[in-house]
Parts: structure tokens; C-alpha cells; sequence
């Protein structure tokens, strides 16, 4: 399994790229994983079209996009882009506009690449190491924040301290009444258009809010495409998503929650909190 160090090389992060709309920010970010190797001019094609079919959902958080679409041949080998934009584009998302930052992914398969996303959804969800990236002035030296090399990634006093906004409530207790028992497992789908980019990101951030909860060992999650969802929606208690996805997705016989930001800890936890009633 890829960590992000092995997935992002420096030579596939750019700044103050200039884009007139999303579909030349999504094509900027696709042209470094080309001359990266890790995909075809095919692959930013497709990149663009997942839009165009499902919609900006791809727009994961305020400001930041996730341009991905599925594994196909026109996928070399596992691989990702940075893009930091130098001004900010419409994606037509209605919450998390204007976007400054795209980050590209290319997936040979659902799988070698969840380490990655694990460690991007932990770095984009904490502020100090998020501003440490917003204020980078080099490729270098936003690499080695990435990689947790430079001084920006190591310095406590360079994160700033979480707004009380936030930060998650204090973890409620699992009780017969409403979390999930102890002889009992559980099943959330977490949702996107491919099944290998969003949904991942999203996964990695309920289950963080799962670990400081302690309810890991009672519910497992599972990131899934949007015809996956509809087949495994019966096994799951909810399934979260984006707006977007959400309007495709339609009756599917159990709730669909939807989750704006899916870099927010604190947002994933009142999901979650609202579909258990605790």
C-alpha cells in the first residue's frame, strides 16, 4: 500500500496556476500526472466528464476539489497532482466555492491507494498544517509539509488550535438504547460517483470520528460507488454522501446523509450523532 510520499512526487505539484473555469483547473492537474507518468491525456478527459455527468461533487471542502474519475486504461500506474490555483474558479458547488486548490488522483485499482487518502484526509483536516500548505512558497517546500519533513509539518506552534466551532462534542457512550451494542456490527456506506476517490476521503474522516468515539470495533465503513450503493444500501444503517451524489443516489430504502465538508471531524460527528439520536 502507496503512502502519499510514494503517490505525489514534487515534479506533480505546481502554484499560482492560472485557470479561466474548473475544467482548465481539472486540465492543469491532469497535465502534471502526465508528465508524471501515471496517466494518459485520456485520463483528464474523463476527469472533466465525471463532472460534467455527476456534478461538483468532487469539490470535497471549502476551496479544495478533488478531480479524480474511475480506474481505466488510461491509467498508467497510481497517481496524484497538486494544483494550487492563483485565482479562485467556480465549480458550481453551492457551498464550497470558489475552489483554490485541486488535487488530482489516478487509480489502477480501489485499493493501493487508501493510505494515501488516509494521511491527505488528516493533513487537509487540521488547520495549521492546512495553512501551512495554503502558505507554501514552493513546490519544495509544500512537498515537505505534505511528507512531514519540513519544519512547517513538525513545529506545534506553527498549527493553530481548532476553533470550539470545530471541534467534535465530547464521544457519546454506546448504550442499547441508540449507538450500536457490543454483539452487534455495523454497517455505513460512504458514497461517490467512482468508488475510489471521495468516497475514500469521506470514509477516512468518519473513521477517525469512529476511533475517538470508540466505535471502531461496532461499526465498519465501506466506500463505495453509486451503483454499489444501491445493491449494498440494505446492509447499511445510513449512507453519507454529497448533495450531489445524494440527488443520484435518490430512495435507496435508508438514510442518506449528507456531509458538505468531508475534511470536517466536527461535521462528521453531528452526521453520525444524528443517525444514531445521540
Amino acid at each position: 500500500m502507496e503512502d502519499l510520499k510514494d503517490l505525489l512526487p514534487v515534479e506533480a505539484v505546481r502554484l499560482d496556476v492560472r485557470a479561466a473555469d474548473w475544467r482548465e483547473a481539472i486540465g492543469a492537474a491532469g497535465r502534471l500526472m502526465v508528465e508524471t507518468g501515471a496517466t494518459t491525456d485520456e485520463y483528464t478527459r474523463e476527469m472533466v466528464a465525471n463532472v460534467e455527468e455527476n456534478g461538483p461533487y468532487i469539490v470535497i471542502a471549502p476551496g479544495v476539489a478533488f478531480a479524480h474519475s474511475r480506474p481505466s486504461p488510461a491509467v498508467l500506474t497510481t497517481g496524484m497532482s497538486w494544483v494550487r490555483l492563483a485565482e479562485p474558479v467556480e465549480f458550481g458547488h453551492e457551498s464550497n466555492d470558489p475552489v483554490t486548490l485541486v488535487v488530482a488522483l489516478a487509480a489502477k485499482d480501489s485499493a493501493a491507494h487508501t493510505s494515501a487518502m488516509a494521511s491527505l484526509a488528516r493533513l487537509l483536516g487540521d488547520p495549521g498544517t492546512a495553512a501551512a500548505l495554503a502558505a507554501a512558497p514552493t513546490p519544495e517546500a509544500l512537498h515537505a509539509v505534505l511528507t512531514g519533513d519540513g519544519a512547517e509539518a513538525s513545529d506545534p506552534s506553527a498549527e493553530s488550535e481548532p476553533s470550539a466551532a470545530s471541534k467534535p462534542s465530547a464521544a457519546p457512550e454506546p448504550s442499547p438504547a441508540s449507538g450500536p451494542r457490543a454483539a452487534s456490527l455495523h454497517k455505513i456506506l460512504t458514497v461517490c460517483g467512482n468508488g475510489v476517490g471521495t468516497s475514500l476521503f469521506l470514509k477516512n474522516t468518519l473513521e477517525q470520528v469512529l476511533d475517538r468515539w470508540g466505535w471502531s470495533r461496532f461499526v465498519t465503513v465501506e466506500a463505495t460507488d453509486t451503483i454499489s450503493a444501491k445493491g449494498k444500501a440494505s446492509e447499511a444503517v445510513a449512507l453519507l454522501t454529497s448533495r450531489e451524489i445524494a440527488r443520484t443516489l435518490g430512495d435507496v430504502g435508508r438514510p442518506v446523509k449528507v456531509v458538505q465538508d468531508f475534511t470536517s471531524t466536527a461535521e462528521v460527528d453531528a452526521v453520525l450523532r444524528d443517525t444514531y439520536d445521540v
